[in-house]
């Protein structure tokens, strides 16, 4: 590592959240969205300046040539609630795979699945499986738990069921509820199954929704269209770690959550034709500069493409001279000369203030928890103009977190 690499990360590393934070009412936290997607509000920031508009205007503020990158991750009902005999109830919040498998191996098991998981009220779990007694076309299955042993960041649960030929996927359409975030204070709602998911979700496997894409509607992406702005569509399964707090003093102590990513050639094309890149939220983001990472991991490595994975500083620790452009071709042409249309790896990439972006431009953002990791996303990106943004919403009403209104950014050159 280089002396500026070195003083970079230093910098980073001693990064306080406590510098990252701001007073939130709990009036301005959004509870529900508005009733039509594209309606609610939207804040521009452009070279230091702020205007304020309605969502259905963000076409007006997309340059031609420009290429928007959405995330179509689907939320899986990850919340299962058990109930006890004699009265009191379990919950187990499917976190994520075990093992390192990915979520679409476990969404197609067909009779097991090892999750890692957050349990609530784990303290009435004395021994012994939880069950729960589903219907589905008339058929009863029961639906076991199986606590295993403790993990890192939870608990170790093996689910079974007694139906083979009904893959996880359904079981968890059956049994679970919407994760909806913990700051939102109250229990899932049937409008939230609907409200809580993109219009363009996909691929299963999030615990969170990619929030920003809940703004956009038919309406809107046909004015993008009829403007001839680029859509591109890449897959991150948002973990719950995206809500997990800095508890450290400063960032050097905090173990930034990892998430899934698939990389593919259709994407890598599509980057490398973009002259102009907005990301369509904070897991968009990573995705893209994630790719950027893995490209000059792999440019530097005789490993196999599959192998890569990419950890929070690594970035820092780097010194990379190459173009996105020049980046990308040289992970598409790994991925042709070994036959890999699509692969899956983790990042666990941090961006906070004194990270220098290589792929995106600008990006569509709702507005994030005081003294998180995605607050300090947005702080690397704008600088401390991030309290003026901040403070413009909070008095202009704007609405906050994820059912709240949304943003476009375009980021600070100067910084």
């Amino acid at each position: 590592m280089d002396i500026c690499c070195r003083e970079i990360m230093t910098s980073v590393k001693n990064i306080s959240s406590k510098n990252y934070t701001y007073d939130l009412p709990l009036d301005k936290i959004a509870k529900y969205p508005v009733s039509q997607r594209d309606q609610s509000k939207l804040l521009v920031y452009k070279e230091g300046n702020i205007t304020e508009k309605i969502f259905t205007d963000l076409c007006d503020e997309i340059p031609l040539g420009t290429t928007m990158v959405f995330n179509n991750t689907k939320v899986v009902q990850a919340r299962i609630v058990f109930e006890k005999e004699g009265g009191g109830k379990i919950e187990v919040f499917c976190l994520q795979p075990a093992h390192h498998k990915t979520w679409e191996i476990a969404l197609n098991a067909n009779d097991t699945v090892e999750m890692e998981c957050l349990i609530g009220g784990i303290n009435r779990w004395k021994n012994g499986p939880l069950e729960k007694t589903l219907n589905h076309n008339n058929e009863i299955i029961h639906l076991h738990a199986h606590y295993k042993e403790d993990t890192v960041d939870g608990k170790l649960v093996v689910l079974s069921w007694d139906n083979k030929h009904l893959p996880f996927y359904t079981i968890l359409e059956l049994a679970g509820e919407t994760p909806l975030p913990p700051y939102l204070q109250r229990k899932p709602e049937k409008e939230d199954v609907a409200n809580y998911q993109t219009q363009y979700a996909l691929h299963k496997g999030s615990v969170a929704a990619p929030t920003a894409g809940l703004h956009f509607t038919e309406s809107v992406f046909e004015s993008l269209q009829k403007k001839g702005i680029e859509k591109l569509y890449i897959t991150l399964h948002v973990g719950a770690g995206t809500f997990k707090p800095i508890k450290s003093e400063t960032l050097e102590n905090h173990d930034m959550h990892r998430e899934w990513i698939c990389i593919t050639q259709t994407q890598l094309k599509g980057l490398i034709n973009a002259t102009q890149i907005i990301a369509v939220g904070t897991t968009s983001l990573r995705h893209l500069e994630s790719m950027y990472w893995l490209a000059i991991l792999m440019s530097d490595s005789k490993s196999e493409i599959k192998t890569l994975q990419l950890n929070q500083w690594q970035p820092y620790e780097q010194k990379s001279t190459l173009t996105k452009l020049e980046a990308f071709k040289i992970l598409l042409a790994k991925m042709e000369t070994e036959d890999v249309e699509e692969f899956f790896t983790t990042t666990q990439l941090l961006i906070a203030p004194g990270y220098t972006f290589r792929v995106v431009d600008a990006m569509v953002t709702n507005f994030h928890q005081p003294g998180s990791t995605l607050l300090l996303l947005i702080a690397a990106a704008v600088g401390d103009d991030w309290k003026t943004i901040y403070n413009y919403a909070l008095q202009n009403n704007f609405r906050f977190l994820s059912y709240g209104d949304s943003s476009l950014l375009w980021f600070n050159k100067n910084l």
